[in-house]
């Protein structure tokens, strides 16, 4: 189960501020991302940037800087609505040159204050508040399989980061980094940044952050791994319902459903979170499916899938889809008056 510690260390009474790059355009989710930032997609009933900012929240992380891009009006939209408590600034990144140089852009809105950055499809279970209380910075890693995908983090026997490499052709560790980092040296990071934005880019074409921080472990930062308990993956389709799937399971609140009411002739298979305003006639919703607010379905079939907000379903079948807000699916209905021993495949 997911659990968000709601204490927070502060070296020295130290601010600490949350940095969230929120600017790709979440290419691998297409055409759902055409018009919805991918850190916008519902999961588990919320969407992936509301468990990212509420996670921090409830660990006392009160100032947040995202880094905007692709429909990065929707995302200050959306956290002004959501989150009216947070200070919050927004960097806009046009040029799309990496994580390197998102977090380089933030500079002058983080100042000297210690920072925890957390990429904006980065969903994981971990101990929040030992990752703050430690004295120096921490590194959030996970075992996998193939690691060549990955940034990769060596890692000797007292947990201490020895050399970290991006998406290496022959990994000389497991450990992959999950996109979660607190440093505690911001102003040596942003140095290091800046001077590596003025050679050439790594090699991809972008200056990414991996490059930066191995160069300030060079100069003797230390920096310490921590393993995360889960790492969810909100990069494709498969893995993102997945992941919907497995934090339904584990919400505390069990299986959220508003305005039940407006249901007729429906069954409902748990788990599922059903957002405000929804209207489900004649329907099967479940398992594994989370409906934003204000849709609607009838005579439909809905199981392992993501539906947004303001959607309308109409006589369809839906088995591990996405479908995104404001979308209108009607399916085909038939009359059918069929003999003995007879076979038809209607898919």
């Amino acid at each position: 189960m997911l659990t968000f510690v709601a204490t927070i260390y502060r070296s020295k009474l130290k601010t600490v501020k949350a940095i969230i790059p929120v600017a790709g355009a979440g290419t691998k989710l297409r055409p759902l991302t055409y018009t919805q930032p991918k850190a916008l997609i519902p999961i588990g009933g919320k969407t992936i940037l509301g468990v990212i900012v509420e996670q921090l929240l409830e660990a006392g992380v009160t100032e947040f800087v995202f880094v905007i891009g692709y429909l990065g009006e929707k995302i200050q939209r959306y956290i002004e609505r959501q989150y009216p408590e947070v200070k919050a600034s927004f960097v806009t990144q046009n040029d799309r040159k990496g994580t390197g140089h998102a977090i380089c852009l933030t500079r002058q809105a983080v100042g000297d204050d210690e920072v925890m950055i957390v990429l904006g499809d980065t969903v994981c279970d971990y101990n929040l508040k030992e990752v703050l209380a430690s004295p120096v910075s921490m590194i959030g890693v996970k075992k996998v399989d193939d690691p060549r995908s990955f940034g990769v983090a060596e890692i000797n026997d007292k947990d201490q980061v020895t050399r970290m490499v991006e998406k290496p052709l022959i990994p000389k560790s497991n450990m992959a980094m999950v996109g979660i980092y607190y440093i505690k040296e911001s102003k040596k990071m942003f140095d290091t940044l800046e001077t590596h934005l003025t050679q050439s880019p790594d090699q991809n074409g972008e200056y990414q952050l991996t490059s930066a921080l191995q160069r300030m472990i060079e100069e003797g930062v230390p920096m310490n791994a921590f393993r995360v308990n889960n790492w969810f993956d909100c990069g494709k389709k498969e893995s993102l319902l997945s992941t919907n799937a497995i934090l339904l399971k584990q919400a505390e609140e069990g299986h959220k459903i508003e305005d039940s009411n407006n249901y007729t002739n429906t069954v409902i298979i748990h788990p599922v979170n059903i957002g405000s305003g929804c209207t489900i006639n004649n329907s099967i919703v479940g398992p594994n499916v989370t409906i934003g607010e204000q849709s609607k379905v009838e005579s439909s079939i809905v199981k392992d899938s993501i539906i947004g907000s303001y959607a309308e379903l109409h006589h369809v079948v839906l088995n591990s889809s996405i479908i995104g807000s404001d979308a209108f699916v009607r399916g085909l209905s038939q009359s059918l008056n069929i003999g003995d021993n007879t076979e038809i495949d209607l898919a």
